[in-house]
């Protein structure tokens, strides 16, 4: 089976083109943007970095002693302890939430996307049972993860301490917070490319045969199985893109004298600005999973050259 990216990626692009600009429809946008934003709610592809000075002897310890001093401080200020454990109390409220809606907000993108709509309703009654599936894995994912990177997190600043302690030296901390950094990037990586696999490859089958996530992990787990290769690749390709646009972003935003990034940060507005982007992108993974067979058919056939739709596949 001859898998390919670059072809996946044009169909994609194409069929972005068709939905968004031909004709051009504001309202569509909106519309289609609204479903794109909840979609993506708890999606975090962006960051900033700080500058960063050089550090110490001084600058280690104040790091390696902070939690001392902050659970001494807390101590002898409880107002502030009650306060912070409120404030991270609403923070799990709000990610439950937006992990909900972005559950419900996956299946209502995605159907718009595949059929060339702009509905909000349908789609949130239609997939609630699949989106709310969905959503349990996403929540159960969450405090697998925080299980394994809290104790991790642990066991690096205890042995950073171990370390500091016994040397009294910060260059005696190099090797050992860079080998643990890596360690934590390699965590993080793996669950970010079991979430791209979800969202990308799951949640589709889930939509089309209608079935809970589990069962979808259990349709597509045999034929990443099959072909591992090309679905390891399949995630360089992604990350490779999304650096791509993450670079065309910069230069359009710096062109628009920085008018583009204040939209882009706008929550909704963003989504609407970069649904080209997201549009595009939803639709990559489609195209690509259609190449592995019929029975993964879910567009309607497309002369890629023509643009005119057929009749969908059975």
């Amino acid at each position: 089976m001859d898998i390919r990216y670059f072809e996946p990626l044009s169909r994609a692009y194409k069929r972005m083109k068709v939905a968004l600009f031909k004709p051009f429809d504001l309202r569509k946008w909106f519309v289609v943007g609204f479903t794109a934003f909840l979609a993506g709610l708890m999606d975090f592809e962006g960051g900033s970095g700080g500058g960063q000075g050089k550090m110490g002897d001084g600058g280690w310890e104040e790091v390696l002693y902070f939690p001392r001093t902050a659970q001494q401080w807390l101590t002898d200020n409880p107002q502030w302890f009650l306060l912070i454990a409120f404030g991270l109390v609403l923070v799990l409220i709000l990610v439950v939430v937006f992990t909900w809606l972005s559950s419900r907000g996956k299946f209502m993108f995605l159907d718009n996307v595949v059929h060339d709509l702009a509905q909000v309703a349908k789609p949130w009654y239609e997939f609630k049972s699949e989106a709310f599936s969905l959503f349990l894995w996403r929540i159960g994912i969450g405090f697998l993860v925080l299980a394994a990177v809290i104790p991790y997190l642990a066991y690096c600043y205890t042995t950073l301490v171990s370390v500091y302690e016994q040397e009294w030296d910060a260059t005696a901390l190099i090797f050992p917070f860079v080998t643990m950094m890596l360690g934590l990037i390699a965590v993080f990586a793996f669950f970010k490319y079991v979430n791209l696999l979800l969202v990308d490859f799951v949640v589709p089958l889930m939509y089309r045969s209608r079935i809970k996530v589990l069962a979808g992990w259990g349709a597509f787990l045999p034929l990443f199985g099959k072909h591992l290769l090309s679905f390891i690749g399949y995630g360089l390709f992604i990350l490779v893109l999304k650096i791509a646009v993450g670079i065309g972003i910069v230069v359009v935003g710096l062109f628009t004298c920085c008018i583009g990034f204040i939209l882009m940060v706008i929550p909704y507005i963003g989504s609407v600005v970069l649904l080209p982007v997201s549009y595009t992108f939803r639709a990559l993974s489609v195209e690509f999973l259609e190449q592995y067979g019929p029975e993964y058919q879910f567009f309607p056939r497309i002369d890629p050259d023509k643009l005119v739709r057929e009749s969908p596949a059975s």
